[in-house]
């Protein structure tokens, strides 16, 4: 039983035996105030045991005393003196669970105190007879009550010794845990560095036009920098040492992720993607966009990894809060399923479906795990539903706080007409695929306020533009191919058709039939809405004009030359002018020479770390009456990093192996004011 089971039953058997005692007092006449006596300890008993506002120890301490005083009243009366040796050893059993030998010591003493009152005749009653069968008693009851003495202390002493070892051997358990995670994190820190230069080595044979072979270096290379991160994600929460990162973001932004993800998984294309993004979500919020992109991304690959037919369902939605919104992220496939061993042992780290050598489903195994625990850390909560061979739903919620409230989705004016959604009932072979899409559609409509009508058959379609002031025309790939040359003179009337399809399907010359790329979600969808058969930059909306920082003079530190090379590569497409130094003190002394707009300094470095370079070249700006604007550039990456730097006076951080977004962001926001703390950017 564990401590507060013991404490119940403790009181439990005080109360009894309180009661029992009052009732014999009556029968057998004695002190007539003692039965109040009793009462009074009773309550101050329960009050002590439930109240909860006394510590464990003391709690004890209490009921060992109440204990020992109803034992001593019983005893010392003539009529009780064969009884308190049945009475001693019942407490003594009774309290052992307790595991405070000190509490059978008390109650041993006091059992002999009790015979030594009745062995000197105590004026009262009648004296004692010590005939052969008396006699005989009070040694039996005295054996038992040593023997019952000695099984207790060794009893408390073995449960004692058991505790220690299994203290001691979970100490043992959490330092090797302590010491792997500790080496799993070394390991992923040393090889961000080498992952860096594979990755920007990689770029520059890109460009260089090395072919395919490069472009298979550079996945390979940003499939390792996602696996090293996994390990120090793991890491972090199984030790709960997860920091948060809070910034301002744009609702659609997680959604862009999950398509650009998509499109870079293998196997991919043999599924279908459906994207179910609820207009109400707010335009921007504020949270960790970075471990948010990370949840989308681990469940998206496990989903894609476990489904061999069918598709997914990823759903956003958002429910109002006092202090923002619940923000809920749903992934729903058709894939294998899991039982309930396997739904618990997901939290535990390390679950994959399929433990064997040649297991068909890739990665490293953290992926559920690492979504528990920033799901965690931010507040929130995941829920899975699955089965076997049924599919699985993971649905993750966090708070956000929100910053702006605006819907995210919504149409530039008063939209007159109505939608129609084509789509064969018997085109998919897994029905819930069909169901995902025509909920996506739905939902979206009611969200933007549009009227939608299915239409099965291009005879409903027919059928509904006889009725209704249809303006818009949705569909699928095979519906447009089965009745290509219905859909391509439709699209010349005064109706917009737009077909969801693959890269290799072209429409003729004179069509105007939209295509929408797969996989099909609602920013496309809405564009076509606002802007018609105007509506442009479908393939990916995300492409965006790269910032320009042309003359910005750059120095760049580190220790390891091929870093050097990868940094200049990459800061000279942005038109800076690079120089490089290879220590912090060669960075100083070029630093007092000539001025630079930035400074990326690395952590550890021999001789000088970036953190004491630093400070000294803010001195020597100081000196030269400069202002030094310095940036981390680092694999030290691990959460809690770039608070760090920041309170160190960095004036930003970026972890390597270097993402393009995080670089542009950092350096337009260095360059754009005085130094702030990181935090406040939209991303």
């Amino acid at each position: 039983m564990n401590l507060k089971n013991n404490e119940k039953f403790i009181i439990f058997v005080s109360v009894l035996g309180s009661v029992g005692l009052a009732v014999e007092v009556c029968l057998m006449g004695w002190e007539f105030w003692v039965p109040v006596c009793i009462g009074l300890g009773t309550v101050a008993l329960l009050w002590v045991g439930l109240s909860g506002r006394i510590s464990y120890d003391i709690r004890k301490y209490y009921y060992t005393g109440y204990a020992l005083l109803l034992c001593f009243y019983h005893g010392i009366h003539k009529t009780s003196f064969f009884d308190a040796g049945i009475v001693a050893a019942l407490a003594m059993a009774t309290y052992s669970i307790l595991d405070s030998t000190y509490m059978m010591n008390l109650f041993l003493l006091e059992y002999f105190a009790i015979l030594f009152i009745h062995l000197i005749n105590l004026p009262g009653g009648d004296p004692l007879v010590y005939d052969r069968l008396n006699i005989s008693r009070l040694l039996l009851h005295t054996a038992v009550v040593l023997i019952i003495y000695y099984n207790s202390v060794r009893n408390i002493n073995e449960r004692l010794d058991q505790e220690e070892e299994d203290r001691i051997k979970d100490e043992r358990v959490a330092q090797n845990d302590a010491s792997m995670e500790d080496f799993l994190s070394n390991i992923s820190h040393e090889l961000r560095t080498p992952v860096n230069v594979v990755n920007g080595m990689s770029d520059l044979l890109i460009k260089r036009g090395a072919g395919s072979e490069a472009d298979s270096i550079k996945q390979a290379g940003v499939r390792l920098a996602y696996q090293i991160e996994d390990i120090q994600d793991y890491t972090e929460c199984r030790r709960g040492q997860v920091f948060l990162e809070e910034d301002n973001y744009m609702s659609t932004s997680l959604i862009n992720d999950v398509v650009t993800s998509y499109r870079l998984l293998d196997h991919a294309d043999d599924l279908e993607l459906v994207v179910d993004l609820a207009p109400q979500v707010p335009t921007m919020m504020r949270g960790d966009i970075k471990k948010l992109h990370k949840i989308f991304r681990h469940l998206l690959e496990n989903a894609v990894k476990f489904t061999r037919a069918g598709g997914i369902c990823v759903r956003l939605y958002a429910e109002e809060a006092d202090y923002g919104v619940n923000l809920t992220i749903e992934m729903t496939d058709t894939g294998i399923g899991m039982d309930r061993g396997a739904i618990r042992s997901v939290t535990e780290g390390m679950y994959q479906a399929n433990r064997k050598r040649n297991r068909s489903a890739g990665g490293i195994g953290l992926g559920l795990f690492i979504v528990h625990g920033f799901a965690h850390r931010m507040g929130g909560f995941v829920k899975i539903e699955s089965s076997k061979k049924a599919g699985t739903t993971v649905r993750v919620t966090v708070p956000q706080k929100v910053v702006d409230a605006k819907p995210c989705l919504a149409l530039a004016g008063s939209f007159e007409g109505a939608v129609l959604f084509h789509v064969r009932p018997d085109k998919y072979r897994i029905a819930r695929v069909r169901d995902y899409y025509r909920n996506m559609a739905a939902n979206l409509a009611a969200g933007i306020h549009v009227p939608l009508y299915a239409a099965e058959t291009v005879y409903e379609v027919e059928r509904l533009r006889e009725k209704l002031h249809a303006t818009h025309v949705f569909m699928g790939q095979e519906e447009y191919e089965e009745n290509r040359g219905y859909f391509d003179e439709l699209s010349k009337e005064d109706i917009v058709v737009a077909v969801s399809a693959g890269p290799e399907v072209k429409v003729s010359k004179n069509s105007r039939v939209i295509l929408i790329p797969k996989p099909l979600y609602a920013y496309p969808i809405i564009k076509i809405l606002n802007e018609g058969r105007d509506a442009g930059d479908l393939v990916d909306h995300s492409k965006y004009n790269r910032p320009v920082f042309r003359g910005v003079k750059v120095l760049v530190v580190d220790d390891e030359p091929m870093n050097l090379v990868v940094a200049t590569s990459l800061f000279r497409e942005y038109e800076m002018i690079v120089d490089t130094a290879g220590s912090g003190r060669e960075a100083i002394r070029k630093y007092r020479d000539q001025d630079y707009d930035l400074v990326f300094m690395d952590h550890m470095m021999p001789e000088m770390d970036g953190v004491e370079a630093m400070k000294q070249l803010r001195a020597a700006a100081s000196d030269l009456g400069r202002t030094a604007a310095v940036i981390a550039l680092t694999a030290n990456a691990v959460s809690g990093a770039r608070e760090m730097f920041i309170r160190e006076g960095f004036d930003g951080f970026i972890a390597k192996p270097i993402n393009t977004s995080d670089f542009e962001r950092v350096v337009q926001r260095v360059l754009a004011g005085p130094r702030t703390a990181e935090g406040g950017e939209v991303r």
